[in-house]
């Protein structure tokens, strides 16, 4: 068996080729294209051409968040890894991630609720544009909304992907719900599918959009 030597740079142009055969025919809008090809490309999985939902121009404005300078709040560390740095960087944007901070431990502890929420909490208190990027947790997203019903933060923008079966299906609806009645620009994988790594790949889609 021979395999073609190819460079990163290729493998990434040939795979989104492939991807763009096998969708047949089918596009979306720029740059929500860009964001369902790289999910695919990230999990090898078509089901995001169709479990992806687009809320309230949550691309086109996610683009513009990213451009005017933001703070990107995951859920785990696994995504905050994932997201491109020097891409962040460049438009004066941050990734934090609160789930190992000694008082959200303690905090969840000794309220027996998860970290998550109290990550939730804490980024309720940034003053800059926060873009929330979930990928693991059902319960931050249960948090974000009950944040924004109580007018305790309203997102610039939310990124529901967890990934998993115990009231996953249910906050994506609950989150998808909260958002259009609130304006909220927001970007769900419906269903069980998602995971940090896919939360990763959605901000980076968007922040390839403006040139690596």
């Amino acid at each position: 068996m021979v395999f073609e030597i190819v460079s990163p740079r290729e493998i990434e142009e040939k795979s989104m080729a492939t991807i763009t055969a096998e969708l047949n025919g089918r596009t979306w809008p720029e740059p929500e294209f860009s964001v369902v090809k790289r999910c695919i490309h990230t999990s090898a999985d078509f089901d995001y051409a169709d479990n992806l939902v687009f809320g309230n121009d949550a691309a086109n404005k996610g683009v513009e968040i990213f451009r005017n300078g933001c703070v990107v709040v995951t859920d785990t560390k696994m995504a905050a890894a994932g997201i491109n740095k020097n891409a962040l960087g460049r438009h004066d944007c941050e990734v934090k991630c609160f789930i190992s901070d000694p008082d959200v431990i303690e905090a969840a502890k000794a309220r027996g609720c998860t970290r998550a929420t109290v990550c939730m909490e804490k980024a309720a208190r940034e003053t800059r544009p926060v873009i929330f990027d979930i990928g693991n947790a059902p319960t931050a997203l249960i948090e974000i909304d009950n944040l924004i019903r109580t007018n305790k933060i309203r997102p610039a923008m939310i990124i529901g992907v967890p990934v998993g079966f115990v009231n996953v299906v249910e906050s994506k609806e609950l989150i998808i719900e909260t958002s259009e009645e609130y304006g909220i620009p927001y970007i769900v994988a419906k269903g069980r599918k998602g995971g940090s790594n896919i939360a990763a790949t959605i901000c980076n889609a968007l922040l390839y959009t403006m040139g690596r």
